[in-house]
């Protein structure tokens, strides 16, 4: 069946500016080790996604929409439906003392945030550091190959691909996940080796306030709940009970 907006579907895909043929970003390892961009934290592979959720540029999804299973399309991104176009005004000189108050050593190269903005320095001189504030493909033409490799049907694929494709947890196994449906509502009981993530707590409510809005909004459900759950374990019990012995002695 061809492909429509709120469907959940896993998609590769390579991108190249049009200008130079370089990769930026793949989702096959062979491909992003040839490029020289393989990321060891990164999982390659077909990526999740809900056709129409935002996941991609606009224009990815367009053109996703109406492909069927196994289709493959080249889709070319001009900068205006991609990442903006050059802004001179991003590229700004900072005086190196306001890095000497963060404790920094700039150098060309270097990535910084300044006021939720990521930049690039692009030069050291003297006093001053010059700094692109443009995200790194403003102003490019991008090259998108693209191949649908699944429609997800069942309903708790649904919910984990959403947990997959937000909840970055390189230890976490999502058959250890369980999700329930109980009228409105879906109730997903993670991995517990999550309660040992290090993330912080807004990044982690961040992570599931995502899956939750792509689910109610994808699926007939009006609530997501996360279930935290500490069960104590049969050893446990035992470390308690030679404590008590030793206590009693």
């Amino acid at each position: 069946m061809a492909i429509e907006n709120g469907d959940f579907v896993k998609i590769e895909f390579t991108g190249k500016v049009e200008e130079t043929g370089d990769v930026f970003d793949t989702t096959n390892q062979d491909v992003a080790e040839e490029a020289g961009i393989y990321n060891k934290d990164k999982n390659y592979g077909p990526i999740p996604i809900v056709v129409g959720g935002k996941h991609l540029l606009p224009a990815i999804d367009e053109a996703v929409l109406g492909m069927e299973v196994g289709d493959n399309k080249k889709v070319t991104v001009d900068p205006e439906n991609g990442f903006g176009h050059r802004d001179s005004s991003l590229v700004q000189l900072i005086p190196m003392k306001e890095f000497k108050k963060q404790g920094m050593t700039p150098y060309p190269g270097m990535k910084i945030t300044a006021e939720g903005q990521t930049g690039k320095i692009l030069t050291v001189n003297g006093g001053r550091v010059k700094v692109d504030f443009n995200h790194e493909l403003a102003g490019k033409t991008l090259d998108y190959d693209l191949t649908i490799s699944d429609v997800i049907d069942d309903d708790t694929e649904k919910v984990k691909s959403m947990i997959n494709l937000h909840y970055a947890y390189p230890n976490m196994d999502l058959d250890k996940t369980e999700v329930e449906f109980d009228g409105d509502t879906i109730k997903i009981k993670l991995d517990e080796i999550t309660h040992f993530d290090q993330k912080t707590y807004m990044d982690i409510t961040f992570a599931r306030y995502r899956i939750s809005k792509d689910l109610y909004e994808n699926m007939p459900y009006d609530k997501v709940q996360f279930v935290d759950e500490f069960e104590k374990r049969a050893e446990e019990e035992s470390e308690e009970t030679e404590e008590n012995t030793e206590s009693e002695e």
